[in-house]
């Protein structure tokens, strides 16, 4: 399908990482973007929000005409509405999974073996769906998300315990690799993509512009705080124990002693099909938005 500047988009995940960025940039690129969900965005002249609970199944969508549908909240909310979405108008989807998929297959909780279960089950659910309605579709599974006004909840809480403590707790040596990905990127591979022939039907691992340690990967938050390195050895049953407490409060209630463990293990992808077919190119581990980013 052939996509013109002046498009209307519907853009779900307003809140998160990725939304709250691909909005803006929706708007600068002469699209029209349509905001839905739960939560109110701030509208301005070149787009609007409208309340839509996608979890609630037999509600419908807004009056509303969008020829394209950027999904940025929870891939498996997506299952039950694509043809509902095609009656609206849409003919291109773009939808965001995780590398989770495959980096949590064999993990220890039984909540991220139902987080892999259901990113698979939404990613064949909407494939099929989109190829019986004739809709062009694009995965992207991102690896480490980073950035998007702090509202990742990853290098975020990093940075929380760093500021708070003033250490940071390993697991052994925390040699495993990472390639943490800028959500500035992945809003800009949204727009490289869309009107990319070459990108329909696929799905894309998209990781950062760098590769390095767990450790080292925190140790560039410190120096990214203006604070020294400096790390504290746990064994797994500390790290189990501090896991249990800590999700009784509601922000860390995804935490798991699962996530320790990972720290020696290596969590890493190709993107070159991205960069190949539509021109991904991501940036190096910068995160200084934190800088800029309040507890």
């Amino acid at each position: 399908m052939l996509l013109a500047v002046n498009d209307s988009v519907f853009v779900t995940g307003g809140t998160t990482a990725v939304g709250s960025l691909l909005l803006s940039d929706l708007q600068d690129s002469g699209y029209r973007a349509y905001c839905l969900g739960r939560q109110e965005i701030n509208s301005e002249a070149s787009r609007s929000w409208s309340f839509v609970d996608l979890e609630i199944q037999g509600s419908d969508l807004p009056d509303l005409h969008a020829s394209v549908l950027i999904h940025t909240a929870s891939i498996w909310l997506l299952i039950g509405w694509i043809e509902k979405f095609h009656r609206c108008g849409v003919r291109r989807i773009i939808a965001f999974s995780s590398t989770s998929r495959f980096t949590k297959q064999s993990s220890a909780s039984s909540y991220e073996r139902e987080i892999v279960r259901k990113l698979a089950n939404a990613e064949q659910h909407i494939s099929g769906e989109c190829e019986r309605f004739g809709i062009a579709w694009t995965i992207f599974r991102p690896t480490l998300i980073y950035g998007g006004k702090g509202t990742d909840r990853n290098i975020a809480d990093i940075a929380r315990v760093i500021r708070k403590f003033g250490v940071f707790p390993l697991l052994g040596s925390a040699r495993g690799l990472r390639q943490p990905v800028d959500a500035c990127d992945l809003a800009s591979a949204c727009l490289k993509a869309l009107p990319v022939a070459a990108s329909y039907n696929k799905a894309y691992n998209l990781c950062g512009g760098e590769t390095l340690t767990y450790r080292d990967m925190v140790a560039r938050i410190f120096e990214t705080l203006n604070k020294k390195p400096v790390f504290l050895p746990m064994p797994l049953f500390a790290f189990s124990l501090a896991i249990r407490v800590l999700k009784w409060h509601p922000r860390f209630s995804h935490l798991s002693a699962s996530m320790a463990k990972r720290m020696q293990s290596d969590l890493v992808f190709d993107s070159q099909d991205a960069v190949h077919d539509f021109g991904y190119a991501p940036k190096k581990f910068l995160p200084s938005y934190l800088n800029a980013v309040a507890d």
